[in-house]
């Protein structure tokens, strides 16, 4: 019993260095993003916001991890596709929220900027489908679809992060257990008695 309580107070310690951690880092600057010039119902041109298109580029290069100009412009696309609302045309703000959280992930090349845009379009999709629940008009078999769908687009996210980890820091996990040995009237055989 000691050591299991051993090792969770030595896991909530490790936790809680990794959350001063991620607290601790430096401040983030804007997203890059994006703004949608409307050619066709199924498609908008993206242009700078701010119309320093050399700039814009560059960071949008560095926000999926690419030199590629055609990587980019594909990510893009896709982004565009997964950012289309149902019943509607696509969202300018869907698209930048979509470019945040890939940024967030900091992808160092083309294989991290692909999952990261995977990432992006689960997350687009099961929002889209958990807006569909809306109105709470529909049907029970309805609700257990769209329940359904939006479970597994959460769960395909989840997985895209978990794979993002492994890509990064490997698939070991380490568990370092300690036994502690607890000796009459409670003490650890590791406290020091009075002469």
């Amino acid at each position: 019993m000691a050591s299991i309580t051993r090792a969770i107070i030595l896991q909530r310690h490790e936790m809680k260095k990794t959350n001063e951690i991620m607290r601790t880092t430096a401040p983030r600057r804007e997203p890059v993003r994006v703004k949608l010039q409307r050619v066709n119902a199924g498609f908008s041109e993206t242009h700078p916001p701010d119309g320093q298109g050399e700039i814009w580029c560059a960071r949008l290069k560095e926000a999926l991890g690419t030199t590629s100009s055609d990587f980019v412009n594909a990510s893009l696309f896709q982004l565009q596709r997964a950012a289309q609302l149902p019943c509607s045309g696509i969202s300018e703000l869907a698209m930048n929220a979509s470019l945040a959280l890939i940024e967030a992930t900091a992808p160092q090349n083309e294989i991290e900027g692909a999952l990261a845009v995977q990432m992006a379009c689960a997350h687009s999709a099961a929002i889209a489908v958990l807006a569909r629940f809306g109105g709470g008009s529909a049907s029970e078999a309805r609700a257990a679809a769209l329940a359904s769908a939006a479970a597994r687009l959460m769960r395909a996210f989840s997985t895209q992060v978990e794979a993002l980890r492994r890509l990064r820091h490997g698939s070991d996990q380490y568990v370092r257990v300690e036994h502690v040995h607890v000796n009459e009237g409670g003490t650890n055989g590791h406290r020091k008695h009075p002469h």
